[in-house]
């Protein structure tokens, strides 16, 4: 397969990318920064420079051509303002939608966030309400695309602990964490499991293994 990740540079992204290139696959991550480029050619990546918050939909679907699938792993990340998690968590999450649409990729998975929720009720800290918020309206924007096989992830808090390739993966599972190693192991088994499109997924450590899980998941789906 040829997978493109939008964040290329993300913690998730690059073990993902790993993961991919460690198995054969083609992977492309789109970055912000040209000095974020040795990261990704050491994890097996082409990288791809790409501002994703000044970039046009033709800009993004030119590096999607011949893509079988797309991840959205893009975040405005942590010590940015609520400003940012507009252009980033949301607005650059229907940019890629709409440039996946373009250019004839089907295939979207978007990481999400547990408590994601474009109404979220005002909460303590602005800036975490402004990302539950973003995040929930992004996941509303893309599930709303009949043109795209979309799976949405919401992992719960996540830990840089060793993975430990068990999960608890379903529609609601209940607050907890999990390891960004199982969150990229999972979405590996995610894009090759089709069945798993049109599902919102919640993600937190458990006692299946990834890829168990995410056919458990595809055979409830039918």
């Amino acid at each position: 397969m040829r997978i493109v990740i939008a964040g290329g540079h993300g913690q998730i992204a690059l073990r993902l990318e790993r993961l991919l290139a460690g198995r054969g696959d083609e992977v492309a991550g789109i970055i912000r920064r040209p000095e974020q480029a040795g990261d990704l050619l050491a994890a097996g990546a082409e990288p791809v420079v790409c501002d994703l918050e000044s970039a046009t939909v033709d800009d993004v679907a030119k590096h999607l051509k011949g893509a079988d699938a797309l991840v959205f792993a893009a975040g405005a990340g942590p010590g940015s303002g609520a400003a940012r998690k507009q252009t980033v968590d949301l607005a650059a999450a229907v940019l890629c939608a709409d440039a996946a649409e373009r250019a004839g990729v089907r295939r979207y998975l978007i990481i999400s966030s547990m408590g994601a929720d474009a109404h979220a009720p005002d909460g303590a800290d602005p800036v975490f309400t402004a990302y539950l918020r973003a995040k929930g309206a992004a996941d509303e924007a893309i599930r709303a695309r009949p043109g795209l096989d979309w799976t949405v992830l919401r992992p719960g808090r996540l830990t840089d602990d060793p993975g430990t390739g068990e999960v608890n993966l379903a529609p609601h599972t209940g607050r907890g964490e999990v390891t960004r190693d199982d969150v990229a192991a999972t979405l590996l088994a995610l894009l090759d499991e089709p069945g798993t499109a049109g599902r919102t997924l919640e993600l937190i450590g458990g006692g299946t293994p990834v890829v168990e899980a995410v056919r458990g998941v595809a055979a409830s789906a039918g």
